[in-house]
């Protein structure tokens, strides 16, 4: 295997988890995130020189990952309106064995819109500071602030929400 080759296998080896994790608390559907974090590293391969040359690899692969996520949610919204009984909101799946309070979380991300939605997973899953985000998202660091102070709000009503529903 060539340099090129090894550098994605190598990336691939660090990455891959995390970029999952990341992926399903965006789209809420663990088979989704590993497509699209799959599909991002044949993008990498089939664009070896602007992946090698990329100071951050992972941010790279992430933003493949998010450019493949809206794509299929555009490609859903078109179809909800084209066929009134399909719905282009996040399908749940997170497997048997996800822990309930991952299930809550997902669905209080779920209710976010997508542009809210990714910078709260950039900050709080991939752990990305808000200068970061707006680097990577390539907006003004005031509106990530923003954009995670209304998260804040929204989810907070959610799950507690939910907490109260699970003492009922």
């Amino acid at each position: 295997m060539n340099d090129d080759g090894d550098v994605v296998r190598s990336v691939y080896d660090l990455s891959y988890r995390r970029l999952v994790t990341q992926m399903v608390a965006l789209c809420g559907n663990r088979a989704e995130a590993e497509d699209v974090v799959q599909e991002s590293f044949l993008t990498a391969l089939t664009h070896r020189s602007d992946f090698t040359e990329a100071a951050n690899k992972e941010a790279w692969l992430r933003t493949v990952c998010l450019n493949l996520l809206r794509n299929r949610w555009r490609r859903a919204r078109v179809a909800g309106r084209l066929l009134p009984k399909f719905r282009a909101e996040l399908n749940i799946q997170l497997g048997p064995q996800a822990p309930e309070d991952h299930v809550a979380l997902v669905q209080a991300l779920s209710r976010l819109s997508a542009q809210v939605r990714v910078t709260v997973v950039l900050h709080y899953i991939a752990d990305l500071s808000v200068a970061q985000i707006a680097h990577e998202l390539s907006v003004p660091e005031g509106t990530v602030k923003a954009r995670l102070a209304r998260a804040r709000a929204q989810m907070a009503s959610h799950l507690s929400d939910h907490e109260e529903a699970d003492h009922v």
